[in-house]
């Protein structure tokens, strides 16, 4: 499969081409920071790093200043700045204007400033669900319902003078996306908990798979979650975030969890492995994602159903043990130390 490829100035000099995870390795190395520009298919221009969403996530708590809107065109979402902070435990803060507004999954607030002001609402909380009044919020809310969310959203709104910031941390291990959806066509597929906040006017609403074998086995059921809008959206995955571009026509397996988020021109399916065998013993799955381009999706390396069952398995109350590991007295220190 043929990677997107990528080309950096650093140092005066111009490198590449280079795969998109040689760039993210240059930033988590030092060798780039979000100054330094880079260009690739599909762009006009070089551009700095910290206005690249797929790259600027893994920033070192710089700043990543939203890309401009579109010549011509001028977004209906808020427009919000912000930086994402930490390694493996990230958060994101959100700068907002007078004004401004950011919508967020209840429970994901961090911190905020003593101008932020946080209000309840039902349903999406995007521009659509306000015009469309009540039968508006009502959708809204029915569509968040059948994704397992909760009803009601939090809307955080600058209500003082100048600008005040609100952060949202992720729910476990992996990494926070920036996603720009004025940049990847307005509209974004991605699995049902991976959504965290975004920019007031992006609407959080469902996918249907139509296909009846990636709705029975894709991990997902037949639901996932569909974002909307011309805002900034941010999403969590877990573990390392891995995001490529299929061309026209190219395929990409992968294990079901590890599905992040995919754009809608790419084609989803399930795939059963082939050998009984296989299947049975060979600790993957009776079945694969199939994903066919062209179109971009991110995979993660860490999905939380994997990290939930090795945690189960080690239980005690799962049966669960410590191997090779604690006092050399054995069973006796585990008694002591509290662990049997």
């Amino acid at each position: 499969m043929s990677a997107q490829q990528w080309y950096m100035a650093i140092g005066g000099n111009q490198l590449g081409p280079v795969s998109e995870q040689e760039v993210i390795s240059s930033i988590e190395n030092g060798t780039a920071d979000g100054n330094t520009l880079v260009f690739t298919a599909g762009m006009t221009n070089w551009t700095p790093i910290a206005a690249v969403p797929s790259l600027s996530a893994y920033l070192k708590g710089g700043a990543a200043p939203p890309p401009p809107p579109m010549p011509g065109k001028v977004r209906t979402a808020h427009e919000i700045d912000f930086r994402i902070y930490g390694e493996d435990m990230q958060f994101v803060e959100l700068e907002l204007d007078p004004g401004e507004s950011a919508v967020a999954e209840a429970g994901s607030m961090m911190y905020m400033t003593d101008g932020i002001q946080m209000e309840t609402v039902f349903g999406d909380g995007s521009q659509q669900s306000r015009s469309g009044g009540i039968m508006g919020a009502l959708m809204g809310a029915g569509k968040r319902l059948l994704t397992g969310e909760s009803l009601f959203m939090t809307v955080f709104t600058n209500g003082g003078a100048g600008r005040h910031r609100v952060a949202f941390a992720a729910p476990y291990a992996g990494r926070i996306l920036a996603l720009d959806l004025a940049g990847l066509g307005g509209h974004l597929i991605c699995q049902k908990d991976s959504f965290l906040c975004a920019a007031r006017g992006v609407s959080i609403g469902i996918a249907f798979q139509r296909k009846i074998g990636a709705g029975l086995f894709g991990g997902e059921g037949f639901i996932m979650q569909k974002l909307e809008g011309d805002g900034l959206c941010f999403a969590h995955a877990g573990g390392m975030v891995h995001p490529l571009e299929l061309r026209a026509g190219e395929t990409l397996r992968v294990d079901t969890g590890c599905l992040v988020a995919l754009q809608p021109t790419v084609q989803y399916d399930i795939e059963f492995v082939g050998k009984v065998k296989t299947a049975l013993f060979g600790g993957e799955g009776l079945f694969f994602a199939t994903l066919r381009g062209p179109g971009k999706v991110w995979l993660q390396s860490l999905p939380l159903s994997r990290l939930a069952d090795r945690i189960y398995k080690a239980a005690p109350a799962a049966g669960g043990k410590r191997v090779g590991e604690g006092s050399v007295l054995g069973g006796l220190g585990g008694l002591l130390d509290g662990d049997n």
